[in-house]
């Protein structure tokens, strides 16, 4: 790019960061020395390349969505939390908006993640145990009592049953009088990882692709700031891939749910913007923060020029940040805070809208309440401290990090191509790269290859080629055990209770026909959110809902491989 060209773009960002709302804050550095709001090339300089770094609020996006970057507005604060009942989550979620967090993120129970009740047989022993139990929508409102559902941002991090889940969700919103046109949130609904590397589905993909379908037409003429997916890549990198991996695979799934809302005739303008990324970010610094930059720049791209999107919104890739929980030791844990600190910061010099600080502890137990502050005020200290809103994208321009940028975006690229030939030359109903994931799932493409790359990882560390402290390196110490948080047997026995209270006092009638009339939408091309919805409200259980759509669809068992 010549000189004519970057300046004229420079003039371009001027314009847009003066007319932008800008946080009222003190941008100078700690010594009171004055900083740009961004920084680019000197005046009268050529370039080459510069297009695809360009400047932040401006295709091709690598620099970041908004012209004033955290200038206008910081991260969301968003802590990941849910244990024991509705509740006991309830306390945790108050203590994290009073601590001066900016929005909830729930988690869920391995009964509720497989759509079971907490009364079922496979339940016994986890109720409540790695996240919130859920079993009707009157644990909705317990979970959210106090907590204004119209005046928050609620992320909810569940797949194979979020479609009856977010129907709780709502119900329990009706009951605080809340407009549902105008709730805001993200479910993440993301099916595709599942069979790729989390594991938690209740059917065959096709029927979860029909449910994920409803809900984005739903969400788009109902809720239109409600996000009804969260393509999420972060369970792919915990499983063990490579960055470029994790980007590729979670991008591709973005793709194939474009595809999805294309074949269902949804305008790719009105639908795109409610789907967004949840990214890992792990410790590996620089390479964190070129995955974050070649993910926007993709998919602006692959938006624009493969899916055909005109509008602005439709080519902003948000995304949500966890720390990288893989990364935490067992040994010598009060080194977690440090590595949560670094990869927490790369997240934020890789742009990232919102963000999850894991807690020292979470290799152990679920958090502590002193643990999950000392994780929240990570974030703080990060934002009102060192700096690093100042300036947008302040490593864009570095060499090594734009290299970096570019050779993680020709892997996922390479990446892209092997998918989609996976689906073979004859069309599919929903597209070609969808063609490409249920193939790779079937043949267990993509689990083998995030197999290999965590042995190779693996192999590395039990020779000392890659050093972690504490575990294979500096492991002397004089730390002392954590105390850590236990869930009691009493939170099942008291679930189980309530939901037999709930039960007798329902009327079964109801619950009956409002499922049944479910069931029988299933069998059609009608939408099935609203059906649902009322199942919800007659405190029909999670379990029944979903062992009724299992008795109409089926259920789906990975192939065995060798």
């Amino acid at each position: 790019m010549d000189a004519d060209e970057i300046a004229a773009g420079r003039a371009r960002w001027q314009a847009r960061y003066d007319a932008a709302r800008k946080r009222d804050a003190d941008f100078t550095t700690l010594s009171g020395m004055t900083v740009d709001p961004v920084y680019g090339p000197p005046e009268g300089v050529t370039y080459p390349g510069f297009e695809r770094i360009g400047w932040p609020g401006e295709f091709p996006y690598t620099r970041g969505l908004y012209p004033t970057g955290y200038r206008g507005r910081t991260w969301t604060i968003r802590q990941f939390a849910g244990f024991g009942n509705a509740r006991q989550t309830n306390e945790r979620y108050k203590m994290i908006l009073g601590a001066g967090g900016g929005g909830l993120s729930v988690a869920f129970d391995m009964p509720t993640l497989m759509g079971r009740d907490s009364d079922d047989p496979q339940a016994l022993g986890e109720v409540g145990h790695c996240g919130v139990a859920i079993d009707t929508a009157a644990d909705m409102e317990a979970l959210f009592d106090g907590i204004d559902l119209a005046g928050v941002t609620t992320s909810m991090t569940i797949s194979g049953p979020a479609v009856p889940v977010f129907c709780m969700y709502l119900v329990a919103a009706e009951r605080q009088g809340a407009d549902l046109s105008t709730l805001d949130g993200t479910l993440q609904t993301d099916i595709f990882k599942e069979y790729i590397a989390q594991k938690e589905w209740l059917f065959d993909p096709e029927p979860h692709l029909r449910l994920i379908g409803d809900l984005m037409e739903y969400c788009a003429s109902e809720i239109p700031r409600y996000k009804p997916l969260s393509v999420s890549g972060y369970h792919i990198r915990e499983a063990g891939s490579t960055a470029a991996q994790e980007l590729a695979y979670t991008l591709a799934d973005g793709f194939g749910y474009v595809e999805l809302g294309l074949s269902r005739g949804l305008d790719v303008n009105v639908f795109a913007p409610g789907l967004s990324f949840f990214f890992d970010s792990h410790v590996d610094f620089f390479e964190e923060i070129a995955k974050f930059r070649a993910a926007r720049r993709i998919w602006a791209r692959w938006l624009r020029d493969v899916y055909g999107a005109t509008s602005e919104k439709a080519l902003w890739l948000r995304f949500h940040t966890q720390t990288a929980g893989v990364s935490l030791t067992a040994q010598q844990p009060v080194n977690n805070v440090v590595r949560t600190a670094v990869e927490a910061l790369a997240a934020v010099l890789g742009g990232t809208n919102s963000l999850h600080t894991n807690a020292l502890d979470e290799t152990l137990a679920l958090p502590t309440d002193e643990s999950a502050e000392i994780a929240l005020r990570t974030q703080q200290v990060l934002m009102e401290e060192t700096g690093v809103t100042n300036v947008a994208d302040p490593l864009g321009g570095s060499w090594y990090v734009e290299a970096l940028t570019d050779k993680i975006e020709a892997e996922a690229e390479e990446i892209f191509a092997r998918i989609r030939q996976l689906g073979g030359e004859g069309p599919h109903q929903i597209g070609p790269m969808t063609s490409g994931i249920l193939r790779g799932i079937e043949d267990g493409w993509f689990t083998g290859h995030i197999a290999e790359s965590a042995f190779v990882h693996q192999q590395a560390l039990e020779k000392g080629d890659k050093r972690v402290v504490g575990l294979n390196c500096h492991t002397g110490t004089i730390t002392k055990d954590l105390e850590i948080l236990r869930i009691s047997h009493e939170v099942e026995v008291e679930q189980r209770r309530a939901l037999t209270e709930r039960k007798t006092a329902r009327d079964d009638a109801a619950v009956t026909a409002a499922v049944a009339r479910m069931v029988e939408l299933s069998r059609t091309g009608e939408n099935m959110i609203p059906a649902m919805l009322d199942a919800a409200r007659a405190e029909a259980t999670l379990g029944e809902i979903c062992d009724a759509l299992r008795a109409e669809w089926g259920t789906y068992r990975e192939p065995a491989r060798f």
